[in-house]
């Protein structure tokens, strides 16, 4: 682009537009635009290899004339690729939709663009603000105001957006300003077309903003008097499309008029840059290609005109050297190509577009039969409709998205099916697509949704309202918030996450705004009751699923889908009177309602919840005698819907559902039989497969009938048993694996690693919803009522002949829909076509032939379309009218289509079969579950399925049968009647052949029988069995079990290892597995014979004279006892439940849990190590029961739990209340407390326990049914415990009054704090025992003390009949800190008067003697050392003086052993101290230099003092007493001592209290304080003190204000964020002098290296202090500090512009200091040079001039100032002051010389002054 900036220079009154000029520009021009077009052509054809052959010319001299134009003609027509589509790109677009706020565009070549109300125009844009801002929305023009579909305009695409799907969006612009921005006011001429936008409307006319900086355009209105406009004005903001009638002014005024539009011409400077779409052109046809045609225009400009934009009835008529109109389609700027368009619509002026076409609104529509005439490589292909109308396919459409391209293969197709997307107007031709998976989908667009359809969806994205749904690529619907589940969500985020697939029910749709409402309430998804669309479907009496939307005093509001709703009336709500219906009901809630009334006319209907609960009641009770399941039924269908079929089941026209899926074995076949039944027609053969209380579930599925009939079914859960077989249908297809639904309602579920012998990677694809399969049980939760399944073909026993049942089932179901069809439309084809069968011959004519194929004509089948694929004419010649015969291959009686061959082996005499021969045969059509093959060369056809078995799935295409395939095939039945006469044969896939082996050939023939004494060869030893070769060529079978006597096996040792291979052994017959699943038989008839057979090699069992009986595994299993130990084997380890199967019996298999495999938790995670496959090991039998099958052992050495014993265990749970939950071993359950977890207790003691961790647990013993237990180290290993700190508390007895015990909080309520002491014991601290503050509801302290807080406690009484303990939490008892923090600032206890008169009375009898003041003394003192916990009851009398005393006193205490530490502490902390309160506060110190007050140290010794003095005798002698007292009064004058003395730091909060309540103005306390708080990281406390400061400190105290709102800026600036600091600095504003705050916050900023925030602040400060010389002086330090001198200078001269001129001597004098001592002090030397000699007077300034030169200069410059201050003309006086100076400056710092040499000076200038004085 710069490029092209230099050689275009845009706009401008300078460019004078000579010709000469515009020629040279030209050449230049097409120089440069050669090469880069040839660059990008390059890279725009690379993919396209074949096509590019095509293009290499040789270089001709006419290629050089060619590049005479100005912009290189492209080598290949190909229309508009998004890809190429840039921004600033101009286009012309057609309007397709305006929507309030966004015009959806139609581009050239179908591209489609949006433009949104931001880029209309500028005016248009400040009219919105406007209004909005107004809030007044009555004269807003909105979009549907100013453009309408089918408006043709100019644009720019203004963004390239990328969307979520990863799609382009093409965002566009009408502003003027972007689409003529090529154009300047001197480019302007008369006659020019410009598109603008009106920018106001005037008198006379409206002013056009046509985007041209310095140009006005005027439109009059006579001459606006456009044909869409006639009647209205034009508004503001309204593209108009007009013709510059006169230009003023050098291009500064132009006036406009809305004509038709007229030709383009050459001389209005038109040129490359500022080509404008929708112009008219006159063009030359220069080169006309099969994809379209290169023009000329404008004299030198070459464009390209694609296929979509030539006149298709004059294509044939364009050639060489034609003149043709052309408008201007759209301009690629960069790469300067022109797209011009010859269409009709486009070149004749004024015409407003069609949008939809004539044929009705077709977009979504799959037509077949389509021919593709002509393939555009570059761009996409034409399509001729069946209609004759044509449609065109993008390139990109000609194949699915990921495959490679193969454009020659597709034109070759003779007919194709396509999905019409969508209609381009500016092409005015429809677009197609051929993807197969477009084609296949099943919703497009919204008309394709019906209400009540469900179906899946993607999660979008949550809102507030609801939650949006993706059915398909373009179609989203919306799950309102009530419908996201039966009942409302609070955290609807947690169930539904961005892209989970659901299901959901359409509610309702409406295509012509694009909204669809869906649901995905179960109730709603899942309901088979009839759907009410429309009044007309809600018939009284009919009962369906309807959801609450409005709940009101006379009764609900329900609504089904669409639009219909009706009203429950109060007496129809419920059998009960409801007087209150929201009480009982909730908005969103599905019930079921009963319709009493309804008038579809006037859309009122009137239902009953109460009718429909009884009803249903009534209707359960009547068909439960006639329909049981498992009944052979015949129904009449009466409805029709989207799942199935409603029926009434004759003769009592009970209501049932026959879904679509039941109505067939074969899925293909249950659509066509759908489609073939009416409503009105008798279904028989139905069996009845559920019942429930909401409806009958029918099915007619012949393999579901039978297995009813035979009884291989289980009507209860209680019936399912391991290993049984049961055939059902996939019900619900999940990732993990599938839902299979079985008669009587059971489902179970086949996980995926059971679904297929093979590996699947999506469980999704593999099944299809409704298909049969027969499944095998593979595990019961009997807890849960759930059970596994499997679907493997390897591991279920197919029915015998099972399928040719199906196959003549499925060929006569399909027989049935073509009689049915035939009947119906009386329809003569039909009728014919349903006489006809495969393998019958046909008569016929060749119509046409292709490549792909022939298709024939035939004189009786008229209107029938007959095909033969290319497979099936091959090697025949055909022509046109040549008569052949075919054989019929299918019959497709919906298409009425024909499928028929005329290979001759096929066509050729049959020949006969005969039973049981085998063939070869060859597949030659599928017809998806069927197909149909030739047998050899027999010209035998048959039909066979496409799967061989129910549960066979297709992973793959290659899995799936193709024409042409061979196939190994047996013939069952030469002919059979019902499959029509055609033979029956069975089918297996041809492997490579192979030879059977004798073995095989041979248990073909006969079997072992039980008892029978056999020879073999080992062949294989595994390590659970071993294979032997029989003498007869079997195979026989050795289970670990029967290898060596069980007495004899040896435990840990592997019984198969003593079998060598090779080695020969005799055995006995003893049962037999099935060949194909391997799973053992049971024992049963002696004469039985069994496939492959399972030996003994025991010795004893083999030995003749002993009579040798079969047990059943029923018998075997009820032979072991509970307890016992016995040998088994390990057969597997199942690693998803971590559990060890072993087997003792080829019939028996017994599992042990992973608690019962391991001892130690270290085992855990590799269990399987420890055990081996066939490994014999002895196990104790926990659990064994025959119905249902459970055989349970154990390998620790246990089998049952006991109290006492140590024991693994899982945690299953952790409840903060409870404990941890633990599995245990067996099936049991346990729990532990929290004060069993440890010996010693932690604060947060079940951190650390997670879910399935497995523990050493200690049983203590079992309550109602569950175990106590214990982790104490001290009971898991007690010889090598530790010393218990906290020890258990068995019972009350243990404990006694007085001790400290620490236990855990379990809850906090009105009667106190309950803490655990142990698991069965609980103690209570009453709320005054439980803190030293007053509290007025135990929430306060509920909120500080969650349960599991560990607390210390003493135990102040016991009761021991009741069981209960009275606690004390005081820290006087307990001698730990208060429970509540001191930063909740609660007002302490108040003293019993109760307690006070006892004491006093006690007092009195020992000294009555004593003073009262003493004996008030004696009273606070003495009672220090007893307990303390009675001398704080609450009480209300109490007055306030003394509280604050006793406050002083219960401090004492506290003080007092802490007195010592206390003076170090002070001398600490003096140094690095948080708060220097000094000059400005610095808080910089970091928290690393804090030393806490020492209080920890002090915490054991005032501990001990305590426990001693409650432990103490509490009589006493007098002597005691006397000592005491002393003591006292001795503590007492000390502590005065120390509180007078103002030096020391108060310590704790208590002092700061009290020293406040003396002095509350003093800042420096208040600092102290909030120091004392910060220096224990208590940030928040601090901001309370602060807080409170600013309240206490009184208003006229203004200094000692502002020191604390600068300790509170300071603290937000190290602890805040930016947000609290901003409010504290707003504040600090409002209360203080503004400008100290402001300076005091810079400082802040400038000492934390906020240069950034501290640059801002100062900005603001110079603007609003702009007259403070202070302010301007800060600014200067601060940057000089920062070492920015030159903005130093600068702000000088600003601050000497600002401030008066009288202050400009002092303010320049002042940064010349700053300079020297931050900056350069050259500088600064020059600044004073300057002022001092225009003011050589200011001695001041001399004076300040000659310390910094002393500090900053050397001696010389020094020695030279000084003599220029001896000379100034200022009195004596300062002179004299000045030589003084000298003086001491040389006495100082020079020789005895200079000192002399001053002194002469000095006598110089007195004598001088005399001499003056005495002129």
């Amino acid at each position: 682009m710069a490029s092209m900036e230099e050689d275009f220079p845009r706009g401008g009154t300078a460019k004078k537009s000579t010709e000469s000029k515009i020629v040279v520009q030209r050449t230049e021009v097409d120089n440069l635009f050669q090469s880069n077009e040839q660059a990008e052509t390059k890279k725009r054809k690379g993919a396209v290899r074949d096509e590019g052959k095509k293009l290499k010319k040789p270089k001709t001299g006419k290629e050089k004339e060619d590049a005479l134009t100005l912009n290189a003609e492209a080598k290949c027509v190909e229309i508009l690729h998004i890809k190429n589509v840039k921004e600033g790109m101009l286009m012309l677009g057609c309007v397709k939709e305006v929507s309030d706020f966004e015009v959806t565009v139609g581009l050239p070549c179908g591209m489609q663009g949006f433009l949104s109300i931001r880029n209309i125009c500028d005016s248009y844009a400040k009219l919105l603000s406007e209004q909005l801002d107004s809030a007044d929305t009555e004269e807003i023009c909105s979009l549907p105001h100013l453009f309408y579909p089918g408006m043709v305009f100019r644009c720019v695409v203004a963004k390239l957006d990328i969307t979520k799907g990863g799609c382009l969006s093409i965002q566009l612009s009408i502003n003027p300003k972007l689409v003529n921005k090529a154009l300047s006011s001197s480019s302007l001429k008369a006659g020019m077309v410009l598109s603008g936008c009106v920018e106001s409307v005037e008198d006379h006319g409206y002013i056009v903003d046509i985007g041209i900086k310095g140009t006005n355009a005027f439109l009059p209105k006579k001459a606006a008097k456009d044909k869409h406009n006639s009647a209205e004005e034009l508004k503001v903001g309204q593209y108009v499309t007009s013709q510059v009638e006169e230009v003023k002014n050098e291009g500064r005024v132009v006036r406009l008029s809305v004509s038709a539009q007229a030709c383009a011409e050459s001389d209005q400077g038109w040129n490359l840059t500022n080509l404008l779409p929708g112009l008219l052109v006159k063009a030359t046809i220069k080169k006309v290609t099969k994809h379209g045609l290169i023009l000329d225009f404008l004299s030198s400009f070459s464009g390209q005109v694609d296929f979509l934009h030539m006149e298709p009835e004059q294509a044939s008529s364009y050639t060489k050297g034609t003149e043709v109109r052309a408008c201007v389609l759209y301009v690629e700027p960069s790469t300067r190509l022109v797209g011009l368009s010859l269409r009709s619509y486009l070149v004749q002026p004024g015409s407003r577009l069609d949008l939809p076409p004539a044929g009705g609104d077709r977009i979504g529509e799959v037509v077949k039969d389509c021919k593709m005439p002509t393939m555009h490589h570059m761009s996409g292909a034409m399509l001729e409709l069946p209609d004759k109308t044509m449609a065109f396919v993008h390139r990109n459409h000609l194949k699915e998205s990921n495959e490679p391209s193969n454009e020659n293969r597709v034109l070759a197709m003779p007919e194709h099916t396509c999905r019409i997307l969508d209609f381009s107007p500016m092409d005015q031709i429809h677009f197609a697509s051929l993807r197969k998976s477009m084609i296949d989908k099943p919703f497009y667009r919204y008309h394709d949704l019906q209400a009540g359809q469900v179906v899946e969806g993607t999660v979008s994205v949550l809102l507030n309202h609801g939650m949006v749904v993706h059915v398909s690529d373009h179609i989203k619907g919306l799950v309102p918030r009530t419908h996201l589940s039966d009942i409302v969500l609070k955290n609807p985020e947690k169930k539904y996450v961005e892209g989970m697939k659901i299901k959901c029910r359409v509610l309702s749709v409406d295509a012509e705004n694009k909204k669809l409402y869906l649901t995905r309430k179960k109730a709603l998804i899942e309901s088979s009751l009839p759907l009410f669309l429309s009044y007309a479907d809600a018939r009284p009496g009919r009962v369906s699923h309807s959801y609450i939307v409005s709940i009101k005093d006379f009764g609900c509001i329900v609504r089904f889908y669409n639009s219909v709703k009706g009203l429950v009336p109060l007496r129809e709500l419920s059998s009960e009177p409801v007087t209150n219906p929201e009480e009982v009901f909730y908005v969103g809630q599905v019930l079921k309602a009963k319709v009493l009334q309804c008038d579809p006319d006037k859309a009122k209907m009137v239902l009953s919840f109460k009718a429909a609960v009884e009803g249903d009641s009534e209707e359960a009770a009547k068909p439960q005698f006639d329909c049981e399941v498992g009944k052979k039924l015949e129904a009449k269908v009466l409805k029709k819907s989207v799942n199935g079929l409603e029926v009434a089941i004759l003769p009592d026209e009970i209501r049932a559902m026959l879904p679509t899926m039941h109505l067939s074995d074969h899925t293909s076949n249950c659509p066509l039989l759908w489609e073939s039944l009416q409503e009105g027609d008798n279904i028989s053969n139905l069996i009845c497969v559920n019942q429930n209380k909401q409806n009958i579930a029918l099915s007619k599925k012949p393999t579901v009938r039978w297995s009813l009939e035979e009884g291989v079914v289980a009507k209860d859960f209680s019936e399912i048993t391991v290993g049984m077989q049961l055939i059902g249908w996939i019900k619900n297809i999940m990732s993990y694996g599938v839902f299979v639904e079985f008669p009587y309602g059971l489902v179970g579920l086949a996980p995926k690693s059971a679904m297929t012998d093979k590996f699947i990677s999506d469980a999704t694809t593999a099944f299809q919803l409704g298909q049969t399969v027969i499944a095998k049980v593979t595990n019961l939760d009997e807890e849960k009522r759930r059970f596994l399944i499997t679907l493997k073909i390897s591991e279920v026993i197919s029915p015998g002949g099972d399928a040719q049942t199906r196959l003549i089932n499925g060929l006569q179901e399909r027989r049935a829909v073509t009689e049915m069809l035939a009947m119906r439309d009386n329809s003569d084809l039909r009728q014919q076509l349903a006489a006809l069968s495969v393998g019958e011959k046909l008569k016929l004519t060749v119509d046409t032939t292709k490549d792909t194929g022939a298709t024939f004509k035939s004189d009786d089948l008229v209107g029938a379309t007959i095909l033969a694929t290319k497979h099936h004419v091959m090697g025949v010649h055909l022509t046109p009218g040549q008569k052949v015969t075919a054989v019929i291959l299918h019959i497709d009686i919906l298409a009425t289509c024909v499928h028929v061959s005329i290979l001759s082996k096929l066509v050729g005499k049959k020949k006969s079969l005969t039973e049981g021969s085998k063939y070869t045969a060859m597949v030659q059509h599928i017809d998806k579950d069927f197909a149909v093959v030739s047998l050899d060369d027999t010209a035998q056809l048959t039909v066979i399925q496409t799967s061989s078995h129910l549960n066979e799935v297709f992973l793959s295409e290659s899995d799936k049968l193709k024409p042409g395939m061979s196939l190994a095939v047996e013939v069952i039945e030469p002919s059979c009647q019902e499959a029509q006469g055609l033979p029956l044969v069975s089918w297996e896939r041809s492997a490579p052949k192979r030879q059977r082996t004798t073995s095989e050939n041979q248990t073909g023939s006969r079997g072992h029988r039980f008892g029978e004494i056999v020879k073999g060869k080992v062949r294989t030893v595994k390590p659970t069995s071993i294979q032997v070769t029989l003498e007869d060529g079997s195979t026989g079978s050795v289970h670990v079990s029967e290898v060596v006597e069980t007495a004899e096996v040896c435990q840990r040792s592997f019984p198969t290892s003593l079998v060598k291979v090779g080695s020969t052994v005799t055995a006995m017959v003893i049962g037999g597995r099935e060949a194909s699943s391997h799973r053992f038989l049971p024992f049963s008839h002696p004469k039985f014979t069994y496939t492959i057979p399972e030996l003994t090699l025991i010795p004893s069992k083999l030995d003749k004279s002993t009579d040798f009986k079969a047990v059943t595994a029923k018998d075997k299993l009820n032979s072991y006892k509970v307890g016992e130990e016995i040998t088994c084997f390990v057969s597997k380890f199942n690693p998803e439940r971590k559990s060890l199967e072993v087997t003792t019996d080829p019939c028996i298999t017994g599992t042990v849990e992973l608690l019962a495999t391991i001892t130690d938790p270290k085992d855990a995670g590799h269990p399987e190590k420890l055990y081996k496959l066939g490994q014999a090991v002895r196990a104790k039998v926990v659990e064994v029961t025959s119905k249902p099958h459970r055989f349970v052992l154990s390998l620790t050495g246990v089998h049952k739990l006991e109290k006492g014993s140590v024991t693994l265990g899982m945690v299953t749970n952790i409840q903060p209340q409870v404990g941890l939950l633990v599995k245990l071993p067996f099936g049991s359950m346990g729990t532990v407390a929290v004060t069993d977890l440890a010996d010693a207790y932690r604060p947060n003691p079940l951190d650390g326990y997670s879910k399935d961790q497995l523990l050493r647990c200690f049983l203590l013993g079992s309550e109602n049914g569950k175990w106590q237990l214990s982790l104490r180290p001290s009971r898991l290993n007690p010889q090598q415990a530790k010393p218990v700190k906290d020890p258990e508390v068995l019972s009350v007895d243990k404990l006694r009054e007085g001790q400290i015990i620490r236990g855990y909080i379990t809850s906090v309520g009105e009667q106190g704090v309950f803490i655990r002491l142990s698991r069965s014991i609980t103690g209570r601290a009453e709320l005054q025992q439980s803190t030293k503050y007053f509290v007025n509801t135990h929430k306060v302290l509920s909120e500080h003390l969650p349960p599991n807080t560990l607390l210390t406690t003493k135990i102040l009484s016991i009761d021991k009949e009741e069981e209960l303990v009275n606690l004390s939490l005081l820290p006087v008892d307990t001698g730990k800190s208060d429970v509540l923090p001191e930063s909740l600032r609660l007002p302490l206890r108040l003293i019993g008067e109760e307690k006070k008169k006892h004491d006093i009375e006690k007092k009195k009898k020992k000294k009555r003697t004593l003073p009262e003041s003493e004996q008030k003394q004696a009273e606070s003192q003495v009672p220090k050392k007893k307990k303390k916990t009675k001398k704080r009851r609450s009480d209300d009398n109490d007055s306030g003086v003394e509280v604050y005393f006793r406050e002083e006193e219960d401090m004492d205490d506290e003080e007092e052993p802490k007195s010592d530490s206390v003076k170090q502490v002070t001398q600490s902390s003096a140094g690095p101290s948080r708060l220097q309160v000094a000059a400005g506060f610095s808080w910089d110190a970091g928290l690393s230099s804090l030393k806490p007050a020492s209080a920890a140290q002090d915490e054991d010794s005032s501990d001990g003092e305590d426990q001693e003095g409650s432990s103490k005798p509490q009589k006493k002698s007098r002597h005691e007493l006397e000592q005491e007292k002393k003591a006292a009064e001795k503590a007492l004058v000390q502590r005065e001592a120390q509180l007078m003395d103002t030096s020391l730091r108060p310590q704790d909060t208590a002092a700061f209290e009290r020293l406040l309540l003396a002095s509350p103005n003093s800042s420096l306390l208040w600092l102290q304080y909030m120091a004392h708080h910060l220096q224990a990281t208590q940030i928040e406390q601090a901001r309370t003190v602060a807080e409170r400061a600013l309240k206490t400190i009184s208003f006229r105290e203004e200094q000692e204000k502002l020191n604390v709102w600068v300790a509170l800026l300071n603290l937000e600036n190290m602890y805040g964020t930016e947000e609290s600091l901003k409010k504290v600095f707003e504040r600090a504003l409002q209360f203080c002098e503004p400008m100290p705050v402001y300076q005091q916050l810079a400082d802040i900023y400038a000492k934390s290296d906020k240069i950034k925030e501290a640059e801002g602040l100062y900005k603001t400060m110079v603007k609003r202090f702009r007259q403070s010389k202070a302010v301007w002086l800060s600014y200067g330090t601060f940057l000089l500090q920062q070492g920015q001198g030159d903005a130093a200078s600068a702000l000088l001269q600003r601050a000497l512009k600002s401030l008066p001129s009288k202050e400009s001597v002092d303010v320049i004098g002042k940064f010349a200091q700053l300079e020297f001592r931050y900056g350069d002090a050259e500088k600064g030397r020059t600044m004073f040079d300057k002022v001092l000699t225009t003011y050589p007077k200011r001695t001041d300034l001399w004076s300040v001039f000659i310390d910094l030169m002393v500090k900053h200069g050397s001696q010389k410059e020094v020695r030279a100032l000084f003599d220029r201050v001896i000379h100034l003309s200022v009195s004596v006086k300062k002179i004299k002051f000045f030589f003084k100076r000298y003086l001491e400056y040389e006495k100082k710092h020079g020789t005895p010389q200079s000192i002399q040499t001053v002194k002469e000076k000095a006598m110089e200038f007195v004598e001088a002054k005399g001499t003056e004085a005495a002129n």
